[in-house]
């Protein structure tokens, strides 16, 4: 198979194809060049994850490298807890439940579920206002759908986009350096 897809692209692409590219493109410089405040402000809040300081109790499973052979995907989940057989993707801030977050979330649980890890329960953390919001396991619909955001990735080619702008785009972290 193919290099592995980064779980975190596919909400990237989910957002705009173009700017999951420029996300590729700028990945190797430092992040101040293109992270503006509410992407540093997540990142902060995002190190209890990364540095596995999130909980001492041995329930939880934090910031564990996860991979899908079957799906060629491989990424990190914020937390799964063993005793409720769930697992947890924490944003910053959640306005709204987006595809691309949905997509993210189901790599995490296929991942999971092909490593032998049972999930039952998936839920969003929302870190700046303490909400949750709980997301159903994937039906054969969202499976599809999912398959198909993986299959486009996959076929994207940005040398087949002409004068691409769209107000994804123009609003992101790339547009200065894009345009």
């Amino acid at each position: 198979m193919e290099s592995y897809i980064p779980i975190s692209k596919i909400n990237d692409f989910t957002f705009c194809p173009v700017c999951a590219y420029l996300h590729f493109v700028y990945q190797p410089f430092d992040q101040r060049v293109y992270h503006q405040t509410p992407q540093v402000a997540g990142k902060i809040k995002h190190e209890a994850i990364d540095k596995k300081t999130y909980s001492s109790a041995t329930r939880y499973i934090v910031g564990m490298d996860v991979y899908s052979e079957q799906y060629g995907l491989a990424g990190k989940i914020d937390i799964y807890d063993q005793k409720e057989k769930k697992l947890i993707e924490r944003k910053n801030k959640i306005k709204t439940i987006y595809d691309g977050y949905r997509y993210q979330m189901y790599a995490q649980y296929y991942c999971l579920q092909e490593m032998g890890f049972e999930v039952e329960h998936m839920a969003f953390h929302s870190m700046s206002d303490n909400k949750t919001y709980h997301l159903a396991v994937p039906s054969e619909e969202d499976k599809k759908e999912f398959e198909q955001t993986l299959a486009r990735l996959r076929e994207f080619d940005i040398n087949k986009i002409k004068n691409h702008v769209c107000d994804k785009c123009v609003n992101s972290i790339y547009a200065p350096l894009a345009w």
